[in-house]
């Protein structure tokens, strides 16, 4: 593992990018090697001129390693670097791997079985419900769920993965140490303990629009799959869903309306070749390793024998798209408070669940 303070030390100076540090170490040896080195020895590195040696000899900024260090004993963050034999190897792949990544939460990282559910910031109740769903029964197979922690998609992945009990891991667009979005720190604090977040961007770094199609490689590179759920057509998760095919990794899209801005993504996706998905097995069978895969908090199919008439003639009429009250009443030939029992029965079992506007969706 190259010596962190010195990599640090070599971050801070300015153009220096992954990339170029990459290729310094590779030829010198070492991030303190790269900093004792002289004009004549840094310029014969590949991709490195006479500005960029310049800025290494005269611009690296121990104060800023020093900081960061002290930062990190604070927050209780671990620095993992490229060269560290904890460092994720499904992101030792991507074409422009982070060279230090800051952690906080679990010590270790999960292995390479991980699986992206992203998507807008604004979905439709469809599309929380769906991306909830999913996690919850990934995580519940055992499969860690990464995304990003934004609004919408984003956390409804996360809450999913945590209500079974699973791992998630959130890759922020800001230091690990600043909570975006604000009214998501209790979430943040579910994930830190039960779970990671993760960033390549120094500690203390507010969150900024160029920071998350940045942070988005990392998501993807991270997963073996990328889920698409709900995104518009200029939506940062289609950043997410390109970059995993630039990987080579899998990518999944979930179908919706039609008549829905944010299912224009998606079917752009399945349209270039993108997985529809409709259920986790539409995700597990394209991994020979998770092939029949089973887990303690995975969900299996509801026992629809233990409904009686009026409930199950109700249930076929449900859907995960909304349908109001009035429409159950006429195509289930029943009356309103027929109707209104049974569902409050199929809601208590777990079934159903009422939304705002006497509007009801299966589970």
């Amino acid at each position: 593992m190259d010596d962190v303070f010195s990599l640090l030390t070599l971050i801070s100076v300015p153009g220096v990018g992954p990339k170029r540090i990459r290729n310094l170490i590779h030829v010198l040896g070492s991030a303190d090697a790269v900093l004792r080195a002289s004009l004549q020895v840094l310029r014969r590195v590949e991709g490195i001129d006479d500005v960029t040696a310049e800025n290494i000899r005269r611009h690296a900024d121990p104060g800023f390693a020093e900081k960061q260090l002290r930062l990190a004993g604070q927050e209780n963050v671990r620095l993992i670097s490229f060269w560290d034999d904890a460092y994720p190897p499904l992101l030792k792949r991507i074409h422009d791997p982070p060279v230090l990544l800051y952690v906080k939460g679990n010590w270790e990282l999960p292995g390479s079985g991980r699986i992206a559910v992203v998507g807008t910031r604004n979905p439709t109740s469809y599309g929380r419900r769906i991306a909830e769903s999913l996690a919850r029964q990934l995580a519940g197979h055992d499969i860690p769920v990464v995304s990003g922690m934004a609004r919408g998609i984003d956390t409804a992945a996360h809450r999913g993965a945590l209500k079974s009990g699973g791992t998630t891991l959130a890759v922020v667009g800001s230091g690990v140490d600043v909570i975006y979005p604000p009214e998501n720190r209790g979430l943040y604090e579910s994930i830190i303990e039960n779970g990671t977040v993760l960033s390549d961007f120094p500690l203390g770094t507010e969150p900024s629009g160029p920071n998350f199609p940045k942070r988005n490689r990392i998501i993807s590179g991270l997963s073996l799959g990328t889920v698409i759920v709900e995104a518009g057509q200029k939506s940062g998760a289609l950043i997410t869903g390109y970059l995993a095919l630039e990987q080579n990794r899998e990518v999944f899209a979930v179908p919706g309306s039609i008549h829905s801005m944010q299912s224009k993504g998606p079917h752009r996706l399945i349209k270039q070749g993108a997985k529809l998905v409709e259920t986790i097995g539409d995700i597990l069978q394209e991994f020979p390793q998770w092939k029949g895969k089973t887990g303690a908090g995975a969900e299996t199919t509801p026992p629809l024998e233990t409904l009686n008439e009026t409930e199950r003639r109700l249930w076929d009429h449900l859907s995960v798209q909304p349908v109001h009250i009035d429409a159950l009443v006429q195509a289930c030939a029943l009356s309103p408070s027929e109707s209104l029992t049974a569902l409050l029965g199929l809601e208590i079992k777990g079934f159903v669940k009422q939304l705002s506007g006497m509007k009801f969706v299966r589970v």
